[in-house]
């Protein structure tokens, strides 16, 4: 039998969830806010949108790393090279 852990929770337990997923991050989730950013501003890049992104949102840039899933590490080492910023690979 499969239940489903958030159906068990009551009404306050799962209004609290809700308060703890709204402020916590996940790496999907962060990943999806940087996402939104570069593509609703033409000239933001990747880093300085998750720059940005922790300004705002007062994250520590130190813990940034384990919230950059492998798609988005992958992307920012891209720009990176198309900027210069890193040796391009054969």
């Amino acid at each position: 039998m499969n239940l489903n852990y958030r159906n068990m929770l009551n009404p306050e337990e799962k209004k609290l969830n809700e308060i703890f997923e709204s402020k916590f991050y996940c790496p999907q989730r962060f990943a999806e806010e940087i996402e939104k950013l570069v593509h609703n501003s033409k000239e933001m890049k990747y880093v300085d949108a998750i720059i940005h992104f922790c300004d705002k949102n007062s994250i520590d840039l130190e813990s940034v790393p384990k919230l950059i899933p492998k798609p988005l590490k992958e992307k920012i080492k891209y720009e990176a090279s198309e900027l210069n910023f890193l040796k391009r690979s054969s």
